[in-house]
Parts: structure tokens; C-alpha cells; sequence
């Protein structure tokens, strides 16, 4: 019968194609997948050359910056050329014209100046916007001596606070007489570099502030400083750092962008969590579509199961019920027989025939209704089997039963554990081709009853041993592969036993157990 064959065939046609449809799905989703990343990359590419235009600008900021520092460095180096060109004609001649070093002195208007003499008091200075009278306002408690010496110290202090920015100039004005001229920025550089840290300030909340950005991290060429980023402050210090931008580098390649000619900084951002998203929202898909299959094909299998047993139930009452009449027939006419002469020998034969049918009619009324579970020996129940058997399987096949007890006492249904000795030993004959051995043992091992039943048949492969216990399988022409399959429902379902293939190999037998508990 090639039931089961063709069930096997449309399962792995339906299974290549549902693969077929996934792989179809997974093609189109990563396609998607595939167009999304390369417009999210464009997206953070062209926002990189925007940064790079505004690095760009910060470049040209800070060119201008650069030469106007030098610029004003050259006026204020001629600034003091001309006041120890002063000095020097004071001490030589009083009569000499101061015309054009004064000149150069007072067209200073921009520059802010400090001089202090050696003492460190305030000779002079010039461009400053804190004057006596903000001081005096500032602070109406004060006096005005108070006030003038508040004035000359807070110059002081500015003084060489600047020289940490420009360089200071120190002449000797007379002899022994030396002062110091302090400088700072002019209002133009002021200026700039507040243009140019309103750029920075600028870039920065375009980092940190842009919600649609991708996780950035923006560092020096060392990458080793943040200069600044979207993500938490905490997770950019020391080994972090370095194992977080390690994570996005093995994401995306940073970008890198030139702030200057000397200054280079890298861009390292993230994939999206949209992105991610979608790419494992394919697979998100198929579980859920997988779980609501398995859910649906439990649901419907015990559906297709429960209409199983009422079938298996319903053929086997009314196999029952039609063996009923010719049984009682058969039972008339054998009372006849044995009433006659010379037919003691033909009746009695045909007793055991009429019982053994009775029998199998109590097997088949049992099947789907309560089975009542005795408590009797099981050697018994075998041996009583064994008997009508010996003469009624072929002769070329040796039987052998054996048991480690005369007496094994479990609670079974005598009418359907030897109708599960009756299918595993014909089974075991037709794999034998009625040449063989067919050895029956029962051991009570742990507090267990096993019952092994071996041939010296054909034996199974892997696959046949896998499909064995499956209705409708069978290796015979006419087979319908209904034997097997009883056998272990019987055993599972009304024993709470186990019935399994021990062993099986080709050419060699095969070797059935039933594990039974009490």
C-alpha cells in the first residue's frame, strides 16, 4: 500500500515549497533592507560633507584669525620700536622731534595695552574699558584711595593674565629703569573668535541636539578625545571609549574630516535602530507566523486525532458486531460435530478456532470503551497465546519463550496484550518469510516487566525504524500498516507502557521491546 509513500511525497513537496515562499520573503525583506541602508549611508554621507563644509569655514576662521594675530603683533612690536626710539632720543638730545614715534604710539586705538615698571606698578596703559568710575559705582563703600589702588591692582592682574595669551615686551627706558608692555587680543579678534566659538557652538548642538542623527561620536586624530557626541558623557571615558568606538567602527567606517591643515577628526556613527529593526523584523515575522502554524497544527491534529479514535473505535464495534452472528453460527455447528462419530479431534480444533474468533471480537469491542486493567500473570496470558500459535505459523520457524519468573503478576487486558504479541510475531514471521527464529522473553528488571521479541528477519533501516509506529506504513504489497500502530496504542494509551524498537539491523533481525510498569 503506498498511502503512506504519497503522504511522505506531498509533506516534502509542501515543506520545499513553504521553503521557497520563505526564501521569496527573506529576498524581497532584504532587498528592502539592503535600499534602506544605502539611502540611511547617503543620508550620513551627505550630512559628513556638510560637516566638512562647516570644518571648512572653521579652517578659513581660523586662517583669518592666525594673521591678524600676527598683524597685530607686527603693530605692536613697532608700538614699542617707537617708544624706545623715545627713550633713546629723550636721553640724548631734548631738542630731538618725538613727531613720528608719537605718531605711531596714538594710532593705537585698538590694541588693548599694559605697562608696568619693574615694580610692578602701572606705568601707563591704553584701550582699556574698566575705568575708576565703574570701579566706584561697583563699589559706593569704597574710597577713593580704596578705589585707585582696587584700579591698579585688578590692571596688574589683568596684565599677566594676558600674557598667557601674547607674548610680553620688556625695554630698559632709561638706566636701570625698565618696563613691561602687556597686550591682549583687539576687539576685531574678539570678535572673530566669538564668531568662530558661535560656529563650534553651533556644530555641537547639531550633534547633540538633532534627534533624527544616528548615535556620532566626533574625536580628535589621536581618537582618543571627544569633542563631541549624542551619546551619554559616561560611556565616553578611557576603555569605554575606545570598546564603543571599536563597536561603531565595526558598524560603519568613519568619516574623516580635516578642520584644518594640521588638524584632522573622525566621525564614527551607528546603524540606526530602525534599520536593525528591520532587518530582524523578517525573521520577528516568520516566528510569529511559524508559532501560529504550530498552534493551528496542534489544534487541528487533535481535532484530526479525536475523529481518528472515533473511526478506529466505530470500524472496530461494528467488525465486532458483524462477527457476532456466524461466531454463534460456528459455535452451533461444532456442538453438532462433536456429537458425531470420529469428529472429537475435528471439533476440538474448531473450538479453539470458534474461541480464538470470540477473542478477537472482545478485542475489537474493547477498542474506543474503558479497558479494565487485571491484576494476572502475564507469563500466563503469553503462554496461553503461545499455545493456539505453535500450530498455526509455519513450521521452518523455531519459537522460544523464556521467562526469568514462573509467575509475573501486572495489571494488563489479557484480550489486547496478546493481541499486541499476535501482531509483532506475524510481523516478525512475514520478515522472516517463514524461515527463522522468533525468540519471546520476559525479564523483571527494577521493578519493571520488559518483553522482548526477537526475529532473525530482513531487520529496518534508520528510516523504516523512524516510520514503523506510523499508520499507514508498511513494507508488504498488501500490507496496510494498521498492525504496528495498534500494537503501540494499545501499549501507550491503555497499558501506560512503552513499546520500541530495541534494536534492528538489515539482514540480521529485529528485536521489539514492552516496557510495562505496575
Amino acid at each position: 500500500m503506498k498511502l503512506y509513500s504519497n503522504k511522505q511525497k506531498w509533506k516534502i513537496a509542501l515543506l520545499f515549497i513553504a521553503l521557497a515562499l520563505v526564501g521569496a520573503s527573506l529576498y524581497a525583506s532584504n532587498k528592502i533592507v539592503n535600499e534602506v541602508a544605502k539611502r540611511e549611508r547617503e543620508r550620513v554621507t551627505q550630512w559628513a560633507d556638510a560637516i566638512k563644509k562647516r570644518a571648512e569655514l572653521v579652517r578659513l576662521t581660523n586662517n583669518s584669525f592666525e594673521e591678524l594675530r600676527k598683524k597685530e603683533l607686527s603693530e605692536m612690536q613697532l608700538w614699542i620700536d617707537a617708544t624706545k626710539e623715545i627713550s633713546r632720543k629723550t636721553s640724548l638730545d631734548s631738542q630731538q622731534s618725538y613727531e613720528f614715534p608719537l605718531k605711531i604710539i596714538n594710532r593705537n586705538d585698538d590694541i588693548p595695552v599694559i605697562v608696568l615698571d619693574q615694580e610692578n606698578s602701572v606705568s601707563t596703559f591704553i584701550n582699556i574699558q574698566l575705568s575708576k568710575e565703574e570701579l566706584s559705582t561697583g563699589f559706593p563703600e569704597k574710597s577713593e584711595k580704596e578705589i585707585e589702588k582696587l584700579f591698579t591692582d585688578t590692571l596688574v592682574k589683568l596684565a599677566y593674565s594676558w600674557e598667557k595669551i601674547n607674548p610680553s615686551f620688556t625695554i630698559e627706558v632709561y638706566d636701570d629703569l625698565f618696563m613691561t608692555y602687556f597686550y591682549n587680543d583687539s576687539r576685531n579678534i574678539l570678535r572673530l573668535e566669538e564668531e568662530r566659538d558661535s560656529l563650534f557652538q553651533a556644530f555641537n548642538t547639531e550633534l547633540i541636539e538633532n534627534a533624527e542623527l544616528v548615535p556620532v561620536v566626533l574625536t580628535d586624530s589621536s581618537k582618543q578625545k571627544v569633542i563631541a557626541s549624542n551619546l551619554l558623557k559616561d560611556t565616553l571615558n578611557g576603555q569605554e571609549l575606545t570598546i564603543r568606538l571599536n563597536e561603531l567602527s565595526e558598524e560603519n567606517i568613519p568619516i574623516k574630516i580635516r578642520f584644518s591643515e594640521n588638524e584632522v577628526s573622525y566621525v564614527f556613527y551607528a546603524t540606526s535602530p530602525e534599520l536593525v529593526q528591520l532587518q530582524y523584523f523578517p525573521f520577528i515575522q516568520f516566528g510569529i507566523i511559524f508559532l501560529f502554524i504550530l498552534i493551528g497544527y496542534i489544534i487541528f491534529s487533535t481535532f484530526r486525532k479525536a475523529e481518528q479514535n472515533k473511526v478506529w473505535a466505530g470500524m472496530a464495534k461494528e467488525t465486532a458486531h458483524q462477527l457476532g452472528t456466524p461466531i454463534s453460527s460456528l459455535m452451533a455447528w461444532v456442538q453438532l460435530l462433536e456429537g458425531m462419530d470420529n469428529m472429537e479431534d475435528i471439533s476440538k480444533e474448531m473450538n479453539k478456532d470458534v474461541e480464538r474468533l470470540s477473542q478477537v471480537t472482545d478485542r475489537f469491542s474493547k477498542i474506543g470503551a474503558s479497558t479494565q486493567l487485571n491484576d494476572l500473570d502475564i507469563v500466563k496470558t503469553t503462554t496461553h497465546f503461545l499455545d493456539y500459535f505453535r500450530t498455526r505459523f509455519p513450521q521452518k520457524v523455531e519459537l522460544t519463550f523464556t521467562s526469568s519468573d514462573d509467575e509475573i503478576n501486572i495489571p494488563h487486558n489479557a484480550a489486547l496484550f496478546e493481541w499486541v504479541i499476535e501482531n509483532i510475531s506475524k510481523n516478525a514471521i512475514d520478515a522472516m518469510e517463514g524461515v527463522g527464529k522468533l525468540d519471546i522473553s520476559i525479564n523483571q528488571i527494577n521493578g519493571q516487566i520488559l518483553i522482548d521479541i526477537s526475529d532473525t528477519g530482513k531487520g529496518m533501516t534508520i528510516a523504516q525504524q523512524r516510520s514503523v509506529f506510523q499508520p499507514g506504513f508498511t513494507t508488504k504489497k498488501r500490507g496496510w500498516g494498521l498492525g504496528l500502530p495498534l500494537a503501540k496504542r494499545i501499549i501507550h494509551e491503555y497499558h501506560k507502557g512503552r513499546l520500541k524498537i530495541l534494536n534492528s539491523e538489515v539482514g540480521k533481525g529485529t528485536t521489539f521491546r514492552i516496557i510495562l510498569s505496575p
